[in-house]
């Protein structure tokens, strides 16, 4: 059996999202019944991202799996002529038989487009949110600058989420604007680690009011600290948003880095990295000092946690031991700069217990930069977390 990989874009407009569903007609399920009837295999496509009724794409990813021994990259032109013309395949390519698009570190990056002007433009109707409201922009980019960064998002999350964790990291916020006949298109390009349900789209909102003079610059600010969807703006219209791109993660980082109000943390995955660089390269045995042999061949992650609010630490640990296990490592070694007594043998955290570290296991020492905040404190990591 083999896996292949789409890149889809779709116009959203007339499908109820890209999930199939009983009450009306979606992306999923044309593209389900043109591979049914390309390959004869009943296996249903896996979207990367679910859009909602209206949403459009430009590069949401899908996968299937079929016996059919075509070369990956005719598919493209094989599924075009069978599916509408609203929906199109702009690459297709074989990956691993047990690669999931939902299950891998990336990169989500979406457009939301707003058409501003006193008229509704009919040409542009389909693809932006119109707001007749004159709105300053300046305003609208100095609100977003708090957004970037690892945060809780719950306060721009809909209700009917199923999201147990609300944490998201924000790479970047861009907004910008071009002419569009007598009005002006202000566009909002977002990246992110992952969104929540509806979190663009009321983002976009809370702009929108923003813009037009209805809450000041700081209240996006407040809205986050938070933590209230109450607190936010409205869901804009599903018509102005798309999916622009998915870029998967080629390489681990050596460390992520995350300071924010409520908590601080350094993760390092250097061992990790190599573990999984040398294991894609195929090789039996690391080509690092012997010494080392031993905690490779059982991958870690090393985490130190600077500083942490106590509402949020059980979700912080849940959280990286979940996403390090994810990324191949066997446990997670552990300490806590701001208080140690937090760690303790037998806690649980998810599906993850911590233990005391063993005399022979191996630490890692900080972050070269971090050498001077942490250097009266122990090195070696007394604790670790194990599925």
């Amino acid at each position: 059996m083999r896996r292949i990989r789409l890149t889809v874009s779709y116009d959203g407009t007339n499908y109820c999202g890209s999930q199939v569903q009983p009450n009306g007609v979606t992306v999923e399920e044309k593209l389900n019944e043109s591979i049914r009837r390309l390959t004869g295999d009943t296996s249903p496509v896996i979207f990367a991202s679910r859009t909602d009724s209206g949403v459009h794409s430009m590069g949401n990813i899908a996968v299937f799996d079929t016996e059919m021994r075509m070369a990956a990259d005719k598919f493209t032109f094989a599924l075009n002529q069978r599916l509408p013309e609203d929906i199109r395949i702009r690459a297709s390519e074989e990956v691993a038989p047990d690669w999931h698009p939902r299950k891998q570190n990336c990169t989500k990056t979406y457009l939301y487009r707003i058409f501003n002007h006193r008229i509704p433009d009919p040409l542009v109707r389909l693809y932006s949110q119109f707001c007749y409201y004159p709105l300053d922009i300046e305003k609208m980019r100095q609100a977003v600058r708090c957004l970037t960064g690892e945060h809780d998002f719950a306060c721009f999350c809909s209700a009917r989420s199923q999201a147990e964790n609300t944490v998201r990291t924000i790479y970047g916020i861009e907004l910008t604007e071009e002419k569009m006949g007598a009005g002006r298109l202000i566009t909002m390009k977002i990246s992110g680690s992952g969104f929540l349900y509806n979190m663009v789209r009321i983002i976009a909102g809370t702009l929108l009011q923003i813009g037009s003079g209805i809450r000041p610059v700081e209240d996006m600010e407040q809205i986050l600290r938070s933590r209230e969807r109450k607190q936010a703006g409205p869901v804009a219209g599903a018509c102005g948003l798309t999916l622009l791109s998915i870029d998967y993660e080629k390489e681990l980082q050596d460390y992520i880095e995350v300071e924010n109000e409520d908590w601080s943390y350094v993760l390092d995955q250097r061992e990790l990295k190599e573990w999984k660089k040398q294991e894609a390269a195929g090789q039996e045995a690391l080509s690092m000092p012997a010494a080392d042999q031993e905690a490779v061949s059982a991958p870690a992650a090393y985490l130190t946690v600077r500083r942490c609010a106590e509402r949020d630490y059980e979700g912080l640990l849940t959280r990286l031991f979940h996403q390090n296990y994810r990324n191949g490592a066997a446990c997670t070694f552990v300490r806590d700069l701001e208080a140690p007594e937090r760690l303790a043998e037998g806690q649980k955290y998810g599906f993850y217990s911590i233990f005391p570290a063993g005399k022979g296991e191996r630490g890692r020492a900080v972050p070269e930069a971090q050498e001077t905040a942490a250097e009266d404190e122990e090195l070696d990591y007394l604790w670790k977390a194990c599925e």
